[in-house]
């Protein structure tokens, strides 16, 4: 018996498929979703910086959709940050956006590769039962 299911946005971007790595894995009640960066449809990076936060979250949302959850449901939040001096603000300001309280749990981590992103984020939610 097969305890994980891939979920795939509408519309991935072409990372997916060229790195070979599923958005996010189902298993039970909870989602496991990988990091996501602001990629355009192409797989490259939207050249500026808050539009490359707010494109990653916006990548989030959609693999989070796709598996029946929203932000409500995220438990946990990892973030990585080549400069955190100038993403904070932009990174504060996108999650000011998608979530409400109660706020999940976030950890920020300074890092020096992001294969040409400057900022990633992976989360794990828990799907709501029907």
């Amino acid at each position: 018996m097969n305890t994980r299911k891939s979920i795939i946005p509408d519309n991935p971007h072409a990372l997916y498929k060229l790195h070979g790595y599923s958005p996010a894995i189902q298993s039970g009640d909870l989602l496991f979703v990988s990091g996501m960066v602001g990629a355009r449809k192409d797989g490259t990076p939207e050249p500026d910086l808050k539009s490359q936060i707010q494109l990653a979250f916006d990548n989030l949302q959609a693999v989070l959709d796709a598996a029946g959850c929203s932000f409500d449901d995220v438990i946990d939040v990892t973030m990585f940050l080549i400069d955190p001096d100038a993403s904070v603000s932009h990174m504060i300001e996108a999650m000011k956006k998608m979530y409400r309280e109660p706020l999940p749990n976030v950890t920020a981590v300074g890092v020096n590769w992001l294969a040409g992103f400057q900022f990633e984020i992976k989360v794990i939610a828990r799907i709501p039962q029907k």
